[in-house]
């Protein structure tokens, strides 16, 4: 049963969460084992490039599409279904569909068209091989339209959880997932015979993961009586004023992809490899992200932006700080599990068949260091989405400059030494370094914002995830990681750390009295119950 858009209490986060984080799970479970089938099927010369192209649309998706959704698609349509109803609502939903989908055509075959032009500003470190730089441009080309699909699940995605419907949702990147799986086993073999390679096989399968995502959640839109004949309305009130919100929120956003676009330069001038390491690092990082920050922000921001329509501020506040004990009592424990599981998480994830023992090594020190940034990465999206619902898409433009100087810096200053590591350095610093801005300023527009309880919950947390790193890194000694994921006793190993891990934790929090996990706990009963 679907949580209802009159339910705006920390119960309502919490349990529209936990619809989140299952199709957030499952997403991420089969995440793991797509990144896992690529590992083993392709070599990492091939990966690096792949990768890079790949990063390019999903950079111009987070900007264009998922950004859109969060700063100015789901507040202005609750706002329009506040004050006008449902009608008028779907016809906003409509008319922004159009407009957004207008937008996102022509940008795919601008980019298709210029595609050399991306492929030398993001890898032009491969300019020294042709053939790579060549197999880079096509490649590009070919995953550009992918922004179209990804623009329009996006807003399909906003529009159902700003109705209460988080379970499609939830579910439908999964799909992504499954057809990048089966990408090797299916689509390379019926590929061959017509003279297309295999990484470029994968990239048609990633296309049709784009459509899948689309198609998943029109029944449940129809279901909603919100499946408008999408139209064009760029002179529409409604929808020019999401598009004012965009700008700040485009040049912020902008700013975090000129980040990614650095990292994926740099990167190209390091030896081969460099670009997998990181992309894999970076995978295993967005698991804890996306199952429990982005889930748990995702199911708040309906009831921020609803509390601060009805003027209660103290209610939104209240909710924000429910948001983050909820997000740390996660991040937390996860940073540190995934920094004392390093090298065990990459051996049992992509250690088999192209991914060797030096694969290994040094996927798992660059994951080792990224893992400081699991917290502060969960924590701003909260706050970012704080912002959002107030309607204040400026100030995140601000922190998210003070990130990129730094990551700069650091990353400059630090490469030579620590080489692909460097980058995952300067990301954890410019991450925390962007978080305490926010509070910052977060502190100055709202006045005195009783962080105390959040300061608190997180030290507990912190006491009890040392105590579980501890545990899991003695035990981990057992393994012999660098045999990969397919020894049995590295298997075993691995699933004894991650099962005393979790009871390790969930003793101690429940010793020190952490009242997050008696939260989730009765979500969880609740939900049964309904």
């Amino acid at each position: 049963m679907e949580a209802t858009t009159e339910d705006h209490g920390t119960g309502a986060v919490a349990r529209r969460a936990g619809i989140v984080v299952g199709g957030t799970l499952a997403s991420r479970l089969l995440g793991a084992l797509r990144d896992a089938v690529i590992a083993a099927s392709f070599s990492v010369g091939m990966t690096d490039t792949f990768f890079v192209a790949w990063t390019i649309p999903n950079t111009l998706r987070g900007l264009l599409a998922e950004g859109a959704v969060s700063a100015a698609f789901i507040p202005m349509f609750s706002e329009v279904r506040a004050r006008q109803g449902l009608p008028a609502a779907r016809t906003y939903l409509g008319q922004f569909m159009g407009t957004m989908l207008t937008l996102l055509v022509g940008v795919a075959a601008l980019g298709v068209f210029t595609a050399p032009y991306w492929a030398a500003l993001y890898g032009a470190g491969y300019q020294r091989d042709p053939v790579r730089f060549d197999l880079l441009v096509d490649l590009t080309a070919l995953l550009f339209p992918y922004i179209i699909f990804a623009g329009v699940a996006a807003i399909a995605m906003g529009a159902l959880n700003a109705l209460g419907r988080f379970a499609v949702p939830a579910f439908a990147p999964s799909l992504l997932n499954v057809s990048l799986i089966a990408a090797p086993l299916v689509l390379v073999p019926l590929a061959a015979p017509f003279g297309l390679s295999a990484i470029k096989a994968l990239a048609l399968a990633a296309l049709l993961g784009g459509v899948l995502q689309v198609a998943v959640q029109l029944p449940a839109l129809a279901r909603a009586g919100m499946l408008p004949i999408p139209r064009p309305a760029f002179q529409d009130p409604a929808v020019k004023r999401s598009l004012g919100l965009m700008l700040p929120l485009l040049l912020g956003s902008g700013i975090h992809q000129v980040d990614v676009l650095l990292a994926r330069l740099l990167a190209s001038f390091l030896p081969t490899g460099s670009q997998s390491f990181l992309y894999y690092s970076q995978r295993v990082v967005e698991i804890p992200q996306g199952m429990f920050a982005i889930a748990i922000a995702s199911a708040a921001l309906p009831s921020l932006a609803a509390l601060h329509q009805k003027g209660d501020d103290e209610g939104a506040q209240r909710t924000l700080r429910f948001s983050l004990r909820l997000t740390l009592f996660i991040s937390i424990p996860s940073a540190l599990a995934i920094a004392a599981l390093a090298e065990p998480i990459v051996a049992v994830v992509f250690g088999r068949g192209a991914f060797t023992a030096h694969h290994i090594r040094e996927t798992a020190a660059s994951l080792a260091v990224l893992a400081a940034s699991v917290w502060g990465v969960a924590a701003i999206h909260p706050i970012v989405r704080m912002f959002h619902a107030y309607g204040d898409t400026r100030t995140p433009v601000i922190c998210s400059a003070i990130n990129l100087i730094l990551f700069v810096a650091v990353s400059l200053i630090t490469m030579g030494p620590l080489q692909h590591v460097a980058i995952a350095l300067a990301s954890a610093v410019a991450t925390l370094a962007q978080l305490c801005a926010l509070l910052f300023f977060l502190h100055r527009k709202l006045g005195r914002l009783a962080m105390g309880e959040v300061l608190a919950s997180g030290v507990r947390h912190a006491g009890a995830a040392l105590v579980m790193a501890l545990v899991v890194w003695d035990l981990a000694r057992f393994g012999e990681w660098s045999t990969g994921g397919n020894d049995p006793r590295n298997l075993a190993v691995f699933c004894a750390c991650l099962a005393a891990g979790i009871a390790v934790y969930a003793t101690v929090a429940y010793l020190l009295g952490c009242p997050e996990l008696h939260e989730l706990a009765g979500s969880v009963r609740r939900r049964r119950k309904r």
